[in-house]
């Protein structure tokens, strides 16, 4: 799957290289934004922004189904199989109200930047979303393992919705750092560039959630997503926060 999205994506490149016509000279103006250090410093921090609330938006309710609907059932030979939870939230009650705040808060993110700089926000962000990924992660751990999951599910919900918002005041704070470090001619094609990247989170995240919960380990899932976040802020430090950034604080 993964060789197939890099051919996909490598060969849409070269195959808009190529067109004929007037249109050449436009083209190779838009791929110059592929020699600049920053396109690619922004498309990891757009995936940490933009990527990350378009997953959760998937995972969300994917988690709340599969981790929260179901219990584990010990049989007298001692195997475990995951039965119905009577007791389960809905997910269709609650799977919207995550994606409904990132969207709401994302013009706050936006004009917080205004006044103090995107990476600034970028870098606090980054913070809150290392620190909620590992306790969803330990929450996580804990209702797929417990009796009644939904003993587990207001604070689930809690720290998602806390990711949520963090994704959102990142979407408003990369926006700005983006309009900033570019020219007019350039914004463009980098914004559109990095949107494309970070859509590709609606089935990364899922799949990486879905696929450690079916071996009973959905706190891998969201330490890994930590792990990222951390490298993100590392990276938002080196780029844009340091003394002598390339760019300080867009």
């Amino acid at each position: 799957m993964w060789v197939v999205i890099l051919l996909t994506i490598g060969l849409t490149l070269a195959m808009l290289r190529m067109l004929p016509g007037s249109i050449q000279p436009n083209i190779k103006r838009q791929f110059s934004i592929f020699k600049d250090k920053h396109t690619w410093s922004m498309t990891v921090l757009y995936i940490l922004t933009f990527g990350s609330f378009i997953g959760f938006s998937m995972a969300l309710p994917l988690s709340i189904t599969v981790i929260f609907g179901f219990v584990n059932e010990v049989a007298a030979d001692g195997t475990v199989t995951r039965v119905a939870n009577p007791n389960a939230p809905s997910a269709l009650t609650y799977a919207w109200i995550g994606p409904f705040i990132g969207a709401l808060i994302r013009p706050l993110g936006g004009w917080i930047s205004d006044k103090v700089g995107g990476s600034i926000v970028t870098q606090v962000i980054s913070v809150v979303m290392v620190g909620a990924s590992i306790a969803a992660g330990y929450v996580m751990q804990q209702a797929y393992g417990a009796a009644q999951p939904e003993q587990y599910f207001f604070l689930f919900l809690v720290l998602f919705l806390v990711l949520f918002a963090a994704t959102g005041i990142g979407n408003g704070s990369t926006f700005r750092s983006i309009g900033v470090i570019y020219d007019r001619e350039k914004a463009g094609p980098v914004l559109g560039w990095t949107s494309a990247v970070g859509a590709y989170g609606s089935f990364v995240a899922p799949i990486v959630i879905g696929e450690q919960v079916r071996a009973g380990t959905p706190e891998v899932a969201m330490y890994a997503f930590a792990v990222f976040y951390a490298l993100c802020l590392i990276l938002n430090w080196w780029f844009y926060l340091r003394r002598g950034a390339y760019v300080k604080n867009p």
